[in-house]
């Protein structure tokens, strides 16, 4: 497999890695390519979100990736998990918690029919409370890191993917749940409400409803619901 991480383009400062790294996906760059940044000013996340993070505090980072896995979204969040320790838990599908605090943000957007994704990563590396606007001071986390160590997390996360990439899917899934969240805890999101149950093996959630049946979710939002079951 091509290592990930070349070529490289860094920049001081851009609007976001990603869409760099789109551009250069259908230019027709090489799988592997990394853009990292120093700063972004319209980092994206999941759901429309921005993704904010103060200069040189943080690794920006985004991958092309040619024929991607395809539970990469999950592979991703394995290998940042490891990444930021024992402790780290993923909450479906991809956002990686540190005493359930956000840590990392996750954001896999691709062209399949083009053969290519682009995988995105922010991972508060040396971040500190007092860095981030006060609306996320009680929702994030840092790896409590300095500024000079987003480089070895670098190095440490590319190994990471190169790994988690080349796990069989019933591996991968194993790793992923050594590392769930929400199983049996109470959740809810857009349509209802229910017990998490851990995923599939496709990684859709499986959520325990009130009324004894199961659904699996596929994509969009969950929140844990503070309301007790019924």
């Amino acid at each position: 497999m091509t290592e990930l991480g070349t070529p490289r383009l860094h920049l001081r400062a851009t609007t976001s890695t990603n869409d760099c790294a789109r551009e250069l996906a259908a230019a027709g760059a090489p799988h592997g390519t990394l853009v990292t940044a120093g700063s972004q000013s319209a980092g994206r996340g999941r759901q429309g979100r921005t993704w904010s993070a103060p200069p040189g505090r943080a690794l920006l980072m985004s991958l092309v990736l040619h024929d991607p896995p395809s539970l990469l979204p999950l592979a991703a969040a394995v290998a940042v998990a490891d990444v930021a320790g024992p402790q780290a838990a993923i909450k479906w599908p991809n956002d990686v918690l540190l005493g359930g605090r956000k840590v990392a943000g996750i954001l896999a957007e691709g062209r399949p029919q083009q053969g290519w994704a682009v995988l995105g990563v922010g991972l508060n590396v040396a971040v500190r409370p007092g860095d981030l606007p006060e609306e996320l001071r009680n929702t994030a986390a840092g790896l409590g890191l300095q500024p000079a160590d987003v480089e070895p997390v670098l190095a440490r996360l590319l190994a990471a993917l190169q790994r988690t990439f080349s796990l069989d899917p019933g591996a991968l899934l194993d790793a992923w749940r050594d590392r769930d969240a929400l199983l049996g805890r109470e959740i809810s999101w857009s349509a209802g409400r229910g017990r998490a149950g851990g995923i599939d093996g496709a990684g859709r959630l499986i959520v325990e409803l009130a009324d004894g049946g199961r659904t699996a979710l596929e994509a969009g939002e969950v929140h844990l619901d503070p309301r007790p079951a019924t």
